[in-house]
């Protein structure tokens, strides 16, 4: 029987995770260990950590299909994976203080005019809204609290012993450690670098992961109306084959759209929010514009050379043709970024792979043509990804150490929906184990 539950990350999956147990009447203890702070506490400008992790400081955006976010459906089969996506998206409804607002957007067929450019690709997503996330984090929180699930805030785990069970944390408190008998490894972005070291120091078989680098496009929003009509969270694509090389846009926001700053590894990279209250409405939109690089060695480290490359004076960098101005965010304040007059700075850090970029921007105004140089990029956008363990498909678990699971970004899940689903995923796995062999109305007769 598994009656002490440890998850390394509040993120997206552990919260899923442990309320999955908590719904069906886990009665061990849970713990989840966070770098960041609860809900009431959280800054806006720490958008990395803390409950919900990234997703609770995201836009929001539930995307509803299985090709998407780290094919959760090669652990489980479609049909469970959907499952799964319907519990996530039951979550983030249940907690939300307008469950009617979260509706799902079914896009239609795709448009002639985008097939000579680009692919295009159209799936059903449910925007719940960064405004609306915060107040979803602070119900859910309280409803895990309320039932008993212990956090540890501003705490980060230094080392695990994987033989004695044991965690070891920069404390906030005099304890030194913590044991375990399952660990849910839901560390998220922040978290890769010690997922790497854990790997190799218990040679952890894994499956090695291409670059995700790129830019964070914006501009005014009639530009791509006509699109964003058929789908909201368009993504566009291109593959370059004999270079390794394809582009995304991903991560599409609109109405009230604002870009975000992300502190990663002690450098500012880029990101996309928007809020749902029409208050916020400043009628523009933004997009990640993301490469993906097969044939590079050590990506992880690759990444992080150019993202350096992009940092001036502690800030990322942004160039618009047309001299637009960084955009505010929906604090009132402007991004924090560095405004440079070229487009250099992207080639110094990527080398010949900027062209790409390049390249799919200025497709983008022939598709668009309204579009022209009314437009700018926030560099980088980066999705750092570290060699993904090898897990057994029926609980996310190593071979090695059964009781240890990978979930989130800790095993190449990209988004909240795909995140949500393997936490439930697992969480499922350690139920089945602790179900008590014998019906209560048996004991009863037994120990009268």
């Amino acid at each position: 029987m598994n009656k002490n539950v440890v998850m390394i990350g509040a993120g997206v999956a552990n919260v899923n995770a442990a309320t999955k147990l908590i719904d069906n009447g886990f009665k061990g203890k849970i713990t989840i260990i966070d770098m960041g702070k609860d809900p009431y506490l959280r800054p806006y400008e720490e958008v990395m950590t803390g409950f919900l992790g990234a997703g609770g400081w995201s836009d929001g955006k539930l995307t509803y299909h299985t090709s998407i976010g780290g094919q959760l459906s090669k652990y489980c089969g479609e049909e469970k994976a959907m499952e799964l996506f319907d519990q996530v998206i039951d979550n983030f409804k249940r907690f939300h203080p307008k469950p009617e607002e979260v509706q799902c957007s079914n896009p239609i067929a795709e448009p002639d005019f985008i097939k000579p450019y680009f692919g295009l690709r159209l799936f059903p997503v449910w925007h719940v809204g960064t405004d609306y996330l915060h107040e979803i984090g602070k119900n859910w929180y309280q409803y895990l609290v309320d039932n008993g699930v212990e956090f540890v805030w501003e705490t980060k785990v230094t080392e695990i012993d994987f033989d004695n069970q044991e965690l070891y944390c920069d404390w906030n408190t005099p304890k030194e450690t913590i044991k375990y008998d399952r660990l849910i490894f839901g560390v998220g972005k922040s978290g890769i670098d010690f997922g790497k070291k854990l790997a190799e120091k218990y040679e952890l078989p894994t499956e090695p992961k291409s670059v995700q680098i790129g830019v964070r496009f914006e501009a005014p929003q009639e530009h791509f109306q006509k699109l964003i009509d058929i789908s909201y969270d368009f993504k566009l694509y291109r593959k370059y084959d004999s270079k390794g090389v394809s582009l995304r846009s991903f991560c599409t926001n609109n109405n009230a759209a604002y870009v975000a700053a992300e502190h990663t590894y002690g450098d500012y990279s880029y990101n996309g929010h928007a809020k749902k209250d029409e208050a916020y409405r400043n009628d523009m939109t933004n997009f990640g514009i993301l490469m993906e690089i097969k044939n590079i060695d050590k990506p992880f480290d690759w990444s992080r050379e150019a993202v350096k490359k992009l940092q001036v004076d502690g800030k990322g960098t942004f160039y618009s043709p047309s001299h637009r101005v960084p955009s505010k965010t929906s604090e009132g304040d402007y991004v924090k970024t560095h405004v440079v007059d070229s487009i250099d700075p992207l080639y110094k850090a990527l080398g010949e792979y900027a062209f790409y970029i390049e390249d799919f921007i200025e497709d983008m105004t022939q598709v668009f043509p309204t579009l022209g140089d009314d437009w700018g990029i926030y560099m980088p956008e980066v999705k750092y990804l570290s060699p993904e363990p090898l897990v057994d498909y029926d609980d996310l678990s190593l071979e090695d150490y059964p009781n240890i699971h990978f979930v989130g970004d800790a095993l190449s899940a990209r988004g909240i929906t795909v995140s949500g689903a393997q936490g439930i995923y697992v969480a499922e796995s350690i139920l089945e184990e602790t179900e008590d062999p014998y019906p209560e109305f048996f004991e009863s007769a037994l120990f009268i």
